[in-house]
């Protein structure tokens, strides 16, 4: 009886560090998820002023900043990995095109807060990358751990699903195309 019950109690424990890991990986992913949404927010942020300062140079570039501003408004509204993913990507397409409309500009470009703004927008992108990659990495380590056996079997107890890892779009692998033809 006693070999019996220290079984029992070995399975529990077993049980529970298996259910715990899961639990601690799940919740890394929510964090990594967030300190994304952070960076993301914090680019949304930097953009109008962005804007606004390449705006005084060129202000014929009214697609470029409609582009931009359409990019913005979509990722401050998406909701979930997928949407967010995409509408980022969208974001670093048009910011593409406007830092390549800028380089058409001398002035500008030595435009003292030009370059601030450039300066913070391109820490926040490296923060993103970061985040992302932490992200991915955390989602893998999570989803090995769910489909690998023995733990295979508390994940589908309980219930753990696959996550989405955050991909970059087919448009953000292609060079950015610029024109100032009409």
């Amino acid at each position: 009886m006693l070999i019996f019950l220290v079984i029992v109690v070995v399975v529990a424990a077993w049980v529970v560090a298996m259910y715990n890991g899961l639990v601690v990986l799940r919740n890394r992913i929510e964090n990594a998820w967030s300190q994304i949404d952070v960076q993301l927010k914090r680019r949304t942020d930097l953009i109008p002023n962005l804007l606004e300062t390449v705006k005084g140079y060129a202000a014929h570039e009214k697609e470029v900043f409609t582009k931009v501003t359409e990019a913005r408004s979509a990722l401050v509204n998406a909701q979930g990995v997928h949407d967010q993913a995409e509408a980022n990507n969208m974001l670093t397409g048009a910011l593409k095109t406007l830092f390549a409309v800028a380089e058409a500009y001398p002035d500008l470009k030595a435009n003292q807060n030009f370059m601030m703004l450039q300066e913070e927008l391109a820490g926040t992108e490296s923060k993103i990358a970061y985040a992302r990659q932490f992200y991915n990495d955390t989602v893998l380590k999570y989803d090995n751990k769910r489909e690998k056996f023995p733990s295979n079997v508390i994940a589908g107890l309980f219930g753990f699903k696959e996550r989405e890892y955050f991909e970059v779009g087919e448009a953000d692998r292609e060079p950015v195309k610029v024109s100032f033809n009409s």
